[in-house]
């Protein structure tokens, strides 16, 4: 897989990240399911979920897709929350910086198709809720990437399993000096674990 040269740099600065122990144990539940699934040769759908689908659940859906690639596996990665508003802009352009390409289409909530190398096809990320129909309606992992959404969506229909494997909302630096390095800081951490999950996964 011919990936673009900044993100292949990027992907090579996230594989270099320490992950301590005690997430190591979070992400082995995670890990345990896609493996189940390799071992009983079953499609792998991942549906990251945080409340407004707008920063972390969305940099997990765009990670989780190029990590299982970079890594041989074939991932169907969505994402989703309980409310709709936006793929925030400041995410958005912390994936430009990681050297992802990226094109738009439309105003209000627009379409942003995310590609990773002229070889794959883009992944596609908008903000939607948990069931639209752009994600899988069963037969899925349910990964809760807030704690909002994860302690006000006691159910969640059509699940295999639910995951949580909660990040930080970079939300809180929204307008201040530290903005763009704490969107990467966030960006690098889920791309980094990512990898981490895909690298333990065992193919027949």
């Amino acid at each position: 897989m011919n990936l673009y040269p900044t993100l292949q740099a990027h992907i090579e600065k996230a594989q270099a990240l320490s992950i301590s122990d005690d997430r190591k144990v979070v992400l082995q539940v995670l890990i345990d399911y896609v493996q189940q699934k390799v071992n009983q040769q079953q499609e792998i759908n991942l549906n990251f979920i945080c409340t407004h689908n707008s920063r972390r659940s969305q940099f997990s859906q765009i990670w989780g897709k190029v990590a299982a690639a970079y890594h041989g596996i074939d991932l169907n990665s969505f994402s989703g929350g309980v409310e709709v508003t936006a793929f925030n802009e400041r995410a958005v352009a912390s994936i430009k910086r990681f050297g992802f390409k990226v094109s738009k289409e439309g105003e209000e909530n627009p379409k942003y198709f995310v590609f990773y190398s002229d070889d794959e096809d883009p992944i596609v990320t908008f903000s939607k809720v948990y069931d639209d129909a752009a994600n899988a309606p069963t037969g899925f992992a349910a990964v809760m990437t807030c704690s909002h959404a994860d302690e006000n969506c006691p159910f969640i229909p059509g699940t295999e399993a639910r995951i949580p494997v909660r990040y930080e909302d970079p939300k809180a630096f929204d307008d201040t000096d530290q903005e763009a390095e704490m969107y990467d800081t966030r960006s690098l951490q889920i791309g980094s674990e990512m990898l981490y999950v895909f690298s333990k996964i065992h193919m027949k």
